[in-house]
């Protein structure tokens, strides 16, 4: 299975993770994200994620002076993308446990057989 069909679905939640943390720009996040091990991450999904999260309320943004160039700019998580990361970090967990569940179930069948 390919990881960028797995990230689809994750990716609102990963972009949630990391600014639960700490504000960041975009290019941050796009970069912490990949870092972390999403290596396939696009920019294009990252700024499109963050727009839409903003759009719905689970993100604000501000502008900061930059030393290196152009003022950049930050995002930050809102109340509601608190209660969603916290939602939504229960949910994976849940699916997790399943599709564990699932493939150990798998693995002894196939042991037993």
């Amino acid at each position: 299975m390919e990881t960028t069909q797995l990230l689809k679905g994750a990716l609102d939640l990963a972009i949630l993770a990391v600014l639960n943390s700490a504000d960041r720009y975009g290019y941050e996040i796009a970069k912490h994200l990949r870092d972390s091990g999403l290596e396939e991450i696009g920019d294009a999904s990252v700024y499109g994620t963050l727009r839409r999260l903003e759009s719905s309320g689970a993100l604000k943004s501000y502008f900061q002076e930059s030393e290196d160039g152009p003022n950049r700019k930050y995002y930050s998580l809102t109340r509601d993308g608190s209660e969603e990361l916290a939602s939504a970090e229960s949910t994976w967990n849940h699916f997790c446990k399943t599709i564990n569940n699932l493939l150990a179930d798998a693995n002894r069948t196939k042991k037993g057989a």
